[in-house]
C-alpha cells in the first residue's frame, strides 16, 4: 500500500531514531576456512540465523569440506533474497515471513533450519486486543515474519490489514520508534521485542506463533540462488554438508552453540540463550525424516496458502519446485 504523505512524513521523523539504537552488536563481514572454495552467504543477527554459521566457523567445517566462507549479517530475509538475486551472495537465511519468495521463483530452499515461536505482535501499553488496533499506527517489516504474524492475527480478530495504518519499517527504526512511542503496535519478533521491553517493559503481546500452530507452521530455512543449485550442485552440496554437520552438532551441544552464537554477535550468551527459548531445533535425523515423508513439503504448503490468502502470491505453488530436499539428504551421503 503506497505511504500517503503524512506516513511518509511520519516514516521519516522517526527513521532518524533508529541510529541511536542499537538492535544487535554485530559486525559486518567476516571470513573461515581461507583457501578453499569461496561462499558468500548471509544471516540474521539471532540464534535462528546465526548459531550454524557460528559452529560451522568454531569447527573449522568450512575447510574440512573445502569451503572459505564469508559471512555477511543481514536485518531480515528478503535482503538476502535480493542479494542472491544480484549474484552478491550464495547462500542467505530467510524466517518463515519471507518464504514466499522461493516459492514465487526467486530462489531455492535448500535446507529447513528450525522451527520458530519468535514472532509477536506486540502494542503499547493499555491495548489489549487486536480490535483495539483500529485505526491505529503497526509498523511492520514489509514481506518478513512479523508481517506474517500480523496477517495472521488480524485475520483472526476479523480485521484487514486496511483497518489499521500499517507504516513499513526496518526492524531498528521499530525499535527506536516503539520504544519512544511513535507506534502503537508492530509485528515484529525477539530478540530484537527483548530490546523494546527495556524501554517498555509494560508492552503487551497480542499475538504470537503458537497461536497459530494447528494451522501453520514456521519453518525458518537456508536459501541459495537458483544458478547455485542449477550450475553449481557440487559446490551447493559442499555447503549443505557443512550446515548438516552444524545442526548435528547444535543439537548435541545447545548451551555451546548459545555461547558460539553469542561470541559471533558479540552479544551476552544470556540474551542469546532467551532468544533460543522461543525456538524449536530439528535434529538431522529428523529433518532427514520430515523431508522424506513429505511433512517439510505440507509445512510449506501450509504457507503457501497462507501467501495466497495475503496476496503475496497467485496461486499456491507445489514445494517441490523450490524446495531442494533430495539434495539436502544427498549432501549427507
Amino acid at each position: 500500500m503506497p505511504l500517503t504523505t503524512s506516513r511518509r512524513r511520519f516514516t521519516a521523523a522517526v527513521a532518524g531514531l533508529a541510529a541511536t539504537v542499537l538492535l544487535t552488536a554485530c559486525g559486518g563481514d567476516s571470513s573461515s576456512g581461507a583457501g578453499g572454495e569461496k561462499v558468500r552467504i548471509g544471516y540474521i543477527g539471532d540464534f535462528n540465523g546465526t548459531s550454524l554459521i557460528a559452529i560451522a566457523d568454531a569447527k573449522g567445517l568450512w575447510k574440512k569440506h573445502g569451503l572459505s566462507a564469508e559471512s555477511k549479517v543481514f536485518t531480515n530475509g528478503p535482503l538476502q533474497i535480493q542479494a542472491l538475486g544480484t549474484d552478491n551472495l550464495d547462500v542467505g537465511y530467510i524466517g518463515p515471513g519471507a518464504m514466499w519468495l522461493p516459492a514465487s521463483g526467486q530462489a531455492k530452499v535448500v535446507a529447513i533450519n528450525t522451527l520458530g515461536n519468535a514472532d509477536r505482535v506486540i502494542a503499547q501499553p493499555g491495548i489489549t486486543s487486536m480490535e483495539q488496533l483500529k485505526g491505529k499506527t503497526v509498523a511492520v517489516p514489509e514481506g518478513t515474519s512479523g508481517d506474517m504474524i500480523l496477517t495472521l492475527a488480524l485475520e483472526r480478530a476479523g480485521m484487514k490489514k486496511s483497518d489499521v495504518e500499517i507504516v513499513p519499517m526496518d526492524p531498528s527504526t521499530i525499535v527506536a520508534a516503539f520504544s519512544s512511542k511513535k507506534v502503537d503496535a508492530a509485528g515484529f519478533w525477539y530478540p530484537a521485542a527483548a530490546t523494546i521491553k527495556k524501554q517498555v517493559p509494560d508492552l503487551v503481546e497480542l499475538a504470537k506463533n503458537s497461536d497459530f500452530a494447528q494451522d501453520v507452521s514456521f519453518p525458518t530455512a537456508f536459501v541459495a540462488g537458483n544458478d547455485l543449485v542449477a550450475e553449481q550442485p557440487e559446490k551447493a552440496k559442499k555447503v549443505l554438508a557443512v550446515l548438516r554437520e552444524a545442526i548435528a552438532y547444535r543439537s548435541a551441544h545447545t548451551e555451546e552453540a548459545v555461547e558460539l552464537t553469542a561470541d559471533k554477535l558479540g552479544i551476552p550468551a544470556e540474551q542469546v540463550k532467551a532468544d533460543a527459548a522461543n525456538v524449536e531445533l530439528l535434529d538431522l535425523e529428523r529433518l532427514d525424516a520430515l523431508t522424506k515423508d513429505g511433512t517439510v513439503d505440507k509445512w510449506l504448503q501450509g504457507m503457501n496458502d497462507y501467501f495466497v490468502e495475503a496476496g503475496k502470491l497467485k496461486q499456491p505453488v507445489d514445494p517441490k519446485t523450490y524446495y531442494t530436499g533430495d539434495l539436502f539428504i544427498g549432501a549427507g551421503k
